[in-house]
């Protein structure tokens, strides 16, 4: 079974206030067996646009990724980040195929 995966990428406003956010998707992440796989960082942007702060955040399942998005948990803690981010995130099922070589 693939893995799912939340793709995020956010310019944070308020890096205070923002805490409150970080400190509360805790229950959820942990609920739903969420795993950081990127977390900011340094990166460079080689194309395209970009924003300030990239995150991946590695799931079970594709189901448990949505999942988690959909939850009561992580609905309160998306709250706590209104007005202090801006995000773009995207929920995606992995890839269980062949490689290349």
């Amino acid at each position: 079974m693939a893995k799912g995966y939340w793709i995020g990428r956010v310019d944070v406003s308020n890096p205070e206030a923002y805490k409150n956010y970080v400190a509360a998707n805790a229950a959820a992440f942990s609920k739903y067996g969420a795993r950081f796989l990127v977390r900011g960082g340094a990166f460079e942007t080689v194309e395209g646009e970009s924003r300030a702060r990239n995150v991946v955040i590695e799931f079970p399942s594709y189901e448990q990724a949505l999942a988690c998005w959909h939850s009561p948990e992580y609905k309160a803690a998306k709250a706590e980040r209104y007005g202090h981010a801006v995000a773009d995130i995207i929920v995606i099922e992995g890839y269980d195929g062949p490689q290349p070589g």
